[in-house]
């Protein structure tokens, strides 16, 4: 088994109050199946608009946020699966696929100690 990085990106900022609650009720029960079959490595955490980045030799500090609404990165998880092929087929039950957004599957390197 192989560790995987799932990245979620794009969000939909228009939704009412009830499709709020039925697509957090469509997460819940994603990542309850991803647990139940022992697969869900870290559950990660939702992400907030980045509102500060630093970057080069010098350090320069800019604050956001940056980023266009499409390339938002919402979260991650890290999923255990076979391999690379496992893993897209866990991903395509994300429910951000559902509201136009994207899941990033990224293996995660490993170092020999």
């Amino acid at each position: 088994m192989a560790e995987f990085m799932f990245v979620f990106r794009g969000r939909n900022r228009s939704l009412s109050p009830d499709q709020m609650q039925r697509s957090m009720e469509r997460w819940l029960a994603w990542f309850g199946e991803l647990r139940e079959a022992k697969l869900l490595k870290d559950g990660g955490h939702p992400l907030q608009d980045a509102r500060t980045v630093i970057s080069g030799p010098q350090r320069i500090i800019n604050d956001g946020p940056f980023v266009e609404a499409k390339d938002l990165v919402n979260g991650y998880v890290i999923v255990e699966a076979d391999d690379l092929k496992a893993a897209v087929e866990l991903a395509k039950g994300c429910p951000t696929l559902d509201a136009g957004g994207s899941v990033e599957v990224r293996p995660t390197a490993t170092f020999a100690p």
